[in-house]
């Protein structure tokens, strides 16, 4: 277990789609998701935010998803998405690829994930909390090599962290 460091904007891995993980891999997988769950307590401790990270966020081009949210921790290997709410809201998004910086974005209110767990075993989660359902949308385009700056609404949907005071609409504190 190691923190690792965190791929940037601009590092052409980050827009790579990841690979799926196949059967003979999982045993290996244990040390990479440990590595990303210690990256993201890292990045929380010192950063102040992070709820979510990515493999492709530390150089790993698989479709693996580390949570942790509130203290409990949650693992996806090759999650999609298998359902979204016609309802959107807008969010100003974070990243912990870029932290300082702020990008608007339209996401889904709910949304259903199929994943695996690290012993391989099949789950579905259907999540009707927006704060988690948001959160998941962003992980899992992370795994295709999209970023929040991709789906930017509009060119004004963009702001310095440092400057988001007074801004409108929601903001969470993602860092994901």
């Amino acid at each position: 277990m190691a923190v690792r460091d965190i791929l940037l904007l601009g590092n052409p891995l980050l827009y790579q789609p990841c690979a799926l993980v196949e059967p003979e891999e999982f045993p290996a997988l244990r040390a990479v998701a440990d590595d990303l769950h210690d990256t993201l307590l890292h990045f929380r401790a010192t950063h102040g935010v992070g709820r979510g990270i990515a493999a492709p966020q530390i150089g790993v081009p698989q479709r693996l998803v580390v949570l942790d949210l509130q203290g409990t921790r949650k693992d996806l290997v090759n999650p999609r998405l298998t359902a979204r709410s016609q309802e959107t809201f807008a969010i100003w998004d974070d990243c912990m690829s870029f932290p300082n910086l702020l990008v608007r974005v339209l996401r889904h209110r709910q949304c259903t994930v199929a994943y695996q767990d690290l012993g391989g075993a099949a789950h579905v989660w259907e999540v009707d909390d927006e704060n988690i359902a948001e959160l998941l949308q962003h992980e899992l385009d992370h795994l295709d090599g999209v970023l929040a700056v991709s789906r930017a609404m509009d060119g004004q949907s963009f702001a310095l962290r440092s400057e988001t005071e007074g801004l409108p609409g929601r903001l969470i504190q993602q860092g994901a």
